[in-house]
């Protein structure tokens, strides 16, 4: 029942997921018909709808963003669009980082430089979390004296990078709780376990019965392997699964091997479960994680 739950789970979160994007596509069409700018979707922590980045720029900003979100746990996003009209940047610029919500929700540790080319005007929105240390007037500092000059040479590339290197610095001397990231991997195996445990009792004695004890053990580990796998994404945890099922099979014989047959049953507890949600982990994208903004910041102009 647990592994169904956890499908059931995940195919929740899935259309969780869909709907956000459909309500987000539909927002973005309700902004368009009255003839405002459509906010993009957030896929990266760089949106340049403007080609002013070249792709090799584009990706290390992206990836210097991401390694800065995984060892402080913050999010600092960059979006270039042409114009915010009719909108003033700040309207919009609020309007984008409510959609977005990048930064931890509750820690608010959330930034969006947001440049709008041919409006020749940018902003620094900053979540509730960090209005201390990126307060007005630093972030109008950062614009005034990092980003302008170098847009007024036509160096793009430079102030969005400068500025945004900038912003990091400020954010990591800020004491701010530690990313999610490490306490979810720790966790990883305590959250399969249940679940790793219930197919090994499962599969391990109907194997032994149906192909003996040493084929049956191996075929055990094998599965169990692959589910904790599947799972985790972790290749040291399913190797754990499986020698651990294996000689768990050979000598007890999964359900067979405890008292009382399949009468005995399995009465771990149900605090584990397999969480894929949450946090910033994984390989891709997840978006913003629910960070707070309230106006504060400062605009520019070059």
């Amino acid at each position: 029942m647990t592994a169904w739950r956890q499908c059931l789970r995940r195919a929740a979160a899935w259309l969780a997921a869909g709907a956000a994007v459909f309500w987000l596509g539909a927002a973005s069409a309700g902004a368009a018909a009255d003839g405002l700018v459509p906010i993009p979707p957030f896929e990266g922590l760089v949106t340049d709808l403007t080609a002013t980045l070249s792709p090799d720029q584009k990706a290390g900003l992206e990836q210097r963003l991401r390694a800065f979100q995984e060892q402080k746990g913050s999010q600092v996003a960059i979006l270039v669009v042409p114009t915010t009209q009719p909108e003033s940047i700040e309207q919009y610029s609020l309007r984008v980082a409510e959609a977005w919500k990048p930064g931890r929700k509750n820690v608010d540790d959330g930034v969006l430089f947001l440049v709008a080319k041919d409006d020749r005007r940018m902003r620094i929105e900053v979540g509730y979390g960090l209005e201390g240390v990126l307060n007005d007037a630093t972030a109008n500092r950062i614009l005034d004296e990092i980003v302008t000059p170098r847009f007024q040479a036509g160096d793009y590339y430079g102030g969005i990078e400068q500025g945004a290197d900038r912003i990091m610095r400020l954010i990591d001397g800020e004491p701010l709780p530690p990313p999610a990231r490490r306490a979810q991997a720790d966790g990883d195996l305590e959250g399969v376990a249940p679940v790793l445990l219930i197919v090994a009792l499962a599969a391990g004695g109907l194997l032994r019965r149906m192909l003996g004890r040493l084929p049956g053990a191996a075929a055990t580990g094998g599965v169990v392997g692959l589910v904790a796998w599947l799972l985790s994404g972790a290749l040291a945890i399913a190797v754990v699964g499986a020698l651990l099922a294996f000689f768990f099979t050979l000598v007890g014989g999964g359900f067979a091997g405890l008292p009382g047959g399949y009468g005995g049953g399995y009465r771990g507890g149900r605090g584990g479960g397999f969480g894929g949600g949450g946090g910033f982990g994984g390989g891709g994208f997840g978006g913003g994680g629910g960070g707070g903004f309230g106006g504060g910041g400062a605009s520019g102009r070059w």
